[in-house]
């Protein structure tokens, strides 16, 4: 298959996915995406040998141990969750979303903006991130984030699309104005929310850091709105509770007051990335890091 067919079929799926799940019913498709993604981790695909290597990392477990073997399954597992209760969410009761997210922290956020402080919330890519944004909208508070700009374009239109009708809204990461930082910038000075993805740097312009014990880059934006603007840095964690929900806003990540820009925000990163890291070691089967991340592994 080539890949723009590929493109083209994924597209079609993701758009059967929105169109068709909501009303079907749940457990059986919930079971048929266990299923896929059972099927992926016997066959051990490039994307799950990738994930055991990250979660050795993290974790300290042998690579061919079963116990790491067991780790990726409840990995694939948590992932294709993700998928398939984004199909659902557009349909879902606003107040069922908000009732079965367990929050804490939850104060971090609200009290700050009620002080006519902008927020700027980073998280890496764990749990379900887009039911969280769902949560955070039925809450009544709106914010901005940024999308990777997916291929084919059609299928970019339509994640774009199920983001704004959970109360979104989306800037595109490429191929847009141009402005991305400076409309992020222009939020958060007046006292919005920003929502950024913010351990794997797709811009190839990121910031160094020791991220479990080995250097990656993750994106500037996040540290750089902080130390630009004023905004709070908030870390956010994400894990699958049950059928439920777990979301821990972390408090704010300090900014130092000396030092070059390029200093201040490294530091803010690190000190971003650590609690990050706290977070992934709690939950590891919850965070979907099937690419590469760390530089060596790069190379």
């Amino acid at each position: 298959m080539t890949s723009s067919l590929q493109d083209r079929v994924v597209a079609a799926g993701f758009a059967a996915g929105w169109t068709l799940l909501p009303y079907l019913p749940k457990k059986p498709t919930a079971a048929a995406f266990r299923a896929v993604a059972d099927r992926a981790w016997r066959r051990r695909e490039p994307s799950v040998r990738r994930l055991e290597r990250n979660l050795a990392r993290v974790t300290g477990l042998g690579e061919d141990s079963a116990e790491l073997r067991a780790l990726s399954r409840a990995g694939m597992r948590s992932y294709l969750r993700y998928f398939h209760e984004i199909f659902l969410l557009p349909k879902m009761d606003r107040a069922e979303v908000v009732r079965r997210t367990h929050v804490t922290g939850a104060e971090n956020i609200f009290d700050t903006v009620a002080a006519g402080r902008g927020v700027v919330l980073a998280l890496p890519h764990m749990g379900n991130w887009d039911q969280s944004g769902a949560w955070l909208t039925g809450s009544g508070y709106t914010f901005t984030t940024v999308a990777e700009r997916l291929k084919p374009e059609s299928l970019y239109r339509r994640y774009v699309a199920f983001r704004e009708s959970l109360g979104m809204e989306v800037l595109p990461l490429t191929g847009g104005a141009g402005h991305n930082f400076g409309t992020l910038a222009q939020r958060v000075r007046k006292g919005g929310i920003v929502c950024l993805p913010a351990e794997r740097d797709l811009t190839k312009n990121g910031v160094k850091v020791e991220f479990f014990g080995a250097t990656t880059q993750v994106p500037v934006g996040p540290a750089l709105l902080a130390v630009k603007t004023g905004a709070a840095l908030l870390p956010a964690i994400l894990w699958f509770e049950g059928d439920d929900w777990g979301l821990r806003i972390h408090e704010e990540v300090p900014v130092p007051t000396e030092g070059t820009l390029q200093e201040r925000t490294a530091a803010v990163a690190q000190s971003l990335v650590t609690v990050f890291e706290k977070g992934i070691a709690e939950h590891p089967e919850d965070w979907h890091m099937l690419q590469r991340l760390w530089l060596e592994d790069l190379k």
